[in-house]
């Protein structure tokens, strides 16, 4: 006998005739007719060489070959129904790969918290992190490249999200000029006009702190006088601790720092901002996409 000729259909007829000691019963529950369910309990008989039941005048018991076959039938059944039920569930589990782009510390955007509900949400998804500067997370997901990202919008959350993207504004906050220290006097009490004549620390067009300070020069017809080019906010502190120019620091850096390492905070400028979560408003519905939202929204609740 070979293991395709066991039919489940066959295995069910036994077990329930077994259980029935009846073949009448075992085909009412089955939903098929009495002939039927007696041909397939021959046809198992054939199949494995053994007399499986006997008649007796209340019906059909088993023998001594039926009762050793019987728990072996019931398992068979028994792992066939619990693969059945984990292909159902595995219908409803949403699968597939995210790319998240990432910006500043985890810290700040919650980064670890978002995962975490993400994985214990839906597990089969596969993430991969890029981390970037904010303006190119954006253009990133703008062009498919990524499926969500982090972003920080020069404008404070304020404005309205362009046609192709979704978002949701995850908090505000303030960034505040920063020179070294011992640069009070050239700093507190000063305007942006005054404090575009000192040396700043640059950054690339794609960074928050680039379209920031050109949000507010741009009208005024000022340009910054750039003594350096970074692209990393811990470059960036660690040139403003060594006394190079003024930079842009998030107010709870900006405070921290000021405390611990005597940087100078600008008294009379600053300028909002926002964190934002965002993906392309075409693909919100998406099943790994929509699971990111969701998992988001548990995130900053």
């Amino acid at each position: 006998m070979t293991a395709a000729a066991l039919d489940l259909q066959i295995l069910r007829a036994f077990v329930l005739a077994a259980r029935e000691g009846n073949v009448s019963r075992a085909a009412e529950r089955l939903h098929l007719t009495q002939p039927a369910v007696s041909l397939q309990l021959k046809r198992l008989a054939e199949e494995t060489g053994l007399q499986l039941f006997t008649r007796t005048p209340h019906g059909l018991a088993l023998t001594a070959d039926g009762a050793a076959l019987l728990p072996q039938a019931e398992r068979v059944l028994a792992a066939v129904g619990d693969l059945q039920q984990a292909a159902r569930n595995l219908q409803g589990t949403v699968r597939g790969a995210l790319r998240i782009g990432t910006i500043l510390d985890p810290e700040f955007t919650r980064l670890g918290v978002f995962l975490r509900e993400l994985v214990e949400s839906a597990p089969q998804i596969e993430t991969e992190l890029r981390h970037g500067m904010s303006g190119t997370v954006l253009a990133q997901v703008l062009r498919g490249e990524l499926d969500v990202g982090f972003h920080l919008d020069a404008d404070g959350g304020d404005a309205a999200t362009p046609a192709p993207l979704a978002a949701r504004t995850l908090t505000r906050f303030t960034y505040r000029v920063v020179a070294p220290a011992g640069w009070g006097p050239q700093v507190l009490g000063r305007d942006w006009k005054a404090l575009a004549a000192l040396p700043w620390l640059a950054t690339p067009p794609e960074s928050a702190h680039h379209r920031l300070l050109e949000k507010v020069f741009g009208p005024l017809g000022l340009s910054p006088r750039r003594v350096a080019l970074v692209d990393q906010e811990a470059s960036m502190l660690d040139l403003l601790k060594s006394g190079v120019g003024l930079s842009l620091l998030r107010d709870s850096i900006a405070i921290r720092e000021s405390q611990s390492h005597g940087l100078v905070m600008a008294d009379r400028v600053q300028l909002d901002c926002a964190l934002r979560f965002v993906s392309l408003a075409a693909r919100r519905n998406e099943p790994v996409i929509a699971s990111a939202w969701n998992a988001l929204a548990r995130a900053w609740n």
